[in-house]
């Protein structure tokens, strides 16, 4: 059987004896050496030479808008058990979809002979077609021409009825003046004769309202006529866009292990999703595992970079390997892997099942509990156990919501609760009017130059990659943090943090962006480098005890 076009042999033969049991669970890993390995011939023989002229940002020399890319490369084993791999990007390279070293598309959009390009250029013919109608002097002049009849028939309308109240003034002086002039029979026929010349007035000012509107109706129909034209091409190319998009998601289908094939409008229709996702389908995951069941391919491990300059939003660093994104491709892996033994999801497991809580304070009001690393402060999704969870069952007797505030899974420090409604209500308040004092300790991966200083970066959640948060500065919520320096060592810096403001995963991302202080936290699995744990520890706490009024404070030094 001949080499797939796309299949790399590593250039130093790699240890199989060290192959993983299962395949990589894509949304949570830490990089096989077998993908460590292969993600580095790649990038030492395509993206260092970078062929393409593409502006990943790490060269100046070389214009044009700057994108970093992510990219994904995929162990695979052929028909003889001889090891390989196969490279991919997200998206398009270059404007291109097609490079030399790289699996094509699963459903290639830029094929010109292919009906995508055909019926898109139908769609925009009418596009144009519709501009030069919006745009043609004739709906300059039927405008113009509607509103001049408008304006026209207004001001005919204002001046009878000046005409009217002037007339009425005239009237009511020969009213006046018949009173004290004229005999009462004479009054009687004048009366009359004002009252016949008012009526006279009143038709008159509707037959010039009728007369308006009429003319203003004339030049309604003749716009609305033209735009009713503009309107049925819009609705036309509606339709077609509908149609194309919906011919599209059929003919994007993805095969799994078990040769089974789905197509990409069935894979979310499963799953109650009307529409994919905007670019689903178009990530480095499923093009591989596409490339690799149409050529007989065993998957064995895979993983994702990004390589180039950081995103404005998101948490990106050059060279790092990062899990696929859940909203565009959790639904079509789920399909794609079926058949392959992978990872168990330890999304799914309990990470506190051999865990103590550690209670360091109680009194009749308040519990302050010393938080492990890697448990939940609140029942999760789909995992239970969690601080407030044990201590409902510790305290059974204890009313109210019982936890005041919230800390990360992974962060591990001084989490506060509240046995009773009344402390609970007491203490809130004093969270919602940020009266209450928090210092957390950190150790960063890098080195932060300034010793001090404050992090404004307002913070949004991922939707298409949840629980990630991005910086958002049009629809992202307030999030400040002040921070000092507290020591520099071995190319990390340990560091105290002050959050103003309580959104998700806020010192994580403060940290680790390139706008807050580019150094994530160590040990970071979502915005960083996974390790033994996140070394972020809730060190300090102050607040108003519910019940004393006093000052309460609290110190738990952290364990690293």
């Amino acid at each position: 059987m001949m080499k797939p076009d796309c299949l790399h042999r590593f250039e130093r033969a790699p240890d199989s004896s060290s192959l993983p049991e299962k395949f990589t669970f894509p949304f949570y890993y830490s990089p096989h050496q077998l993908a460590i390995q292969a993600a580095k011939e790649i990038q030492h023989k395509y993206l260092e030479p970078n062929p393409w002229r593409h502006n990943f940002g790490l060269d100046p020399s070389i214009d044009g808008f700057v994108i970093g890319k992510m990219f994904g490369v995929l162990v695979v084993k052929d028909s003889n058990n001889e090891l390989g791999y196969l490279a991919a990007f997200s998206g398009k390279l270059a404007d291109a979809n097609h490079h030399e070293g790289f699996v094509p598309p699963v459903f290639d959009l830029l094929d010109e002979t292919g009906f995508f390009k055909t019926e898109e250029q139908e769609v925009n013919d009418l596009t144009i077609r519709i501009e030069e109608l919006e745009q043609s002097e004739e709906l300059l002049r039927l405008t113009k021409d509607l509103s001049d009849a408008r304006t026209n028939g207004e001001r005919s309308v204002q001046e009878f009825k000046a005409h009217i109240r002037s007339q009425k003034a005239i009237r009511d002086d020969k009213r006046k003046q018949g009173l004290s002039s004229l005999s009462e029979s004479e009054f009687t026929i004048l009366e009359n004769e004002l009252k016949q010349e008012s009526i006279a007035l009143s038709y008159r000012l509707k037959e010039i309202k009728s007369e308006t509107a009429k003319i203003i109706e004339k030049f309604e129909e003749n716009l609305n006529l033209y735009l009713k034209e503009i309107n049925g091409l819009k609705e036309e190319r509606r339709l077609m866009s509908n149609q194309l998009q919906q011919k599209i998601f059929k003919h994007y289908t993805f095969l799994n292990h078990r040769n089974e094939e789905k197509s990409l409008l069935s894979i979310f229709n499963e799953l109650g999703i009307e529409l994919p996702p905007a670019g689903a389908g178009e990530c480095a995951a499923p093009k591989l595992l596409q490339y690799a069941y149409q050529h007989r391919l065993t998957p064995v491990t895979f993983a994702e970079f990004w390589w180039g300059a950081s995103p404005k939003s998101e948490v990106r660093k050059h060279g790092e390997f990062y899990p696929s994104c859940r909203g565009k491709c959790e639904p079509i892996l789920g399909h794609m892997l079926n058949g392959l033994e992978v990872d168990e999801n330890p999304m799914l497991q309990n990470p506190a099942a051999d865990k103590e809580l550690d209670f360091v304070y109680e009194d009749e009001d308040i519990i302050i509990v010393n938080k492990p690393a890697e448990f939940l402060s609140v029942p999760g999704k789909n995992i239970d156990d969690s601080v407030y969870s044990r201590i409902k069952v510790k305290y059974p007797e204890a009313t109210g919501p019982l936890l005041v505030h919230r800390l990360d899974m992974s962060t591990s420090g001084i989490l506060l609760v509240a046995k009773n409604e009344t402390a609970h209500r007491f203490l809130q308040r004093q969270f919602i009017k940020r009266t209450v004092k928090k210092r957390y300790v950190a150790l960063l991966d890098g080195i932060v130059n300034d010793d001090h200083g404050k992090i404004e970066l307002p913070l949004r959640v991922d939707l298409d990659n949840r629980p990630f948060q991005l910086v958002c500065y049009e629809h992202g919520k307030p999030a400040l943090t002040h921070f000092e320096v507290l020591e520099r060592r071995n190319n990390e810096t340990l560091i105290h943090f002050y959050p103003s403001t309580g959104r998700t995963h806020q010192l994580r991302v403060h940290a680790a962006h390139q706008l807050g202080l580019n150094a994530p936290i160590k040990g970071d699995d979502l915005y960083g480098r996974k390790g033994e744990r996140l070394h972020l520890h809730a060190e300090y706490l102050a607040f108003v005890h519910p019940s004393t009024r006093r000052k309460f404070k609290i110190t738990i030094p952290s364990p690293f």
